[in-house]
């Protein structure tokens, strides 16, 4: 658990960094691999679904995206 509070942290402050989708998914795609890894799952699926979240975010209604 401590691993994945450290993650969080080290992350955030990268989040408003992600300009277009493919930073974005890039940085959603390490992160979930992190997370994944530090639960115990599986590291590919981790990775995928971040990366597919990171992608997104773009596209959510009522934030600035890209």
């Amino acid at each position: 658990m401590r691993k994945l509070i450290a993650l969080l942290l080290i992350a955030t402050p990268l989040a408003g960094c992600m300009q277009d989708p493919g930073t974005r998914g890039l940085a959603g795609a390490v992160l979930g691999a992190a997370i994944a890894d530090a639960t115990d799952e599986n590291l590919i699926a981790g990775a995928a679904i971040g990366g597919l979240a990171g992608a997104a975010s773009c596209t959510i209604p009522g934030t600035l995206g890209c």
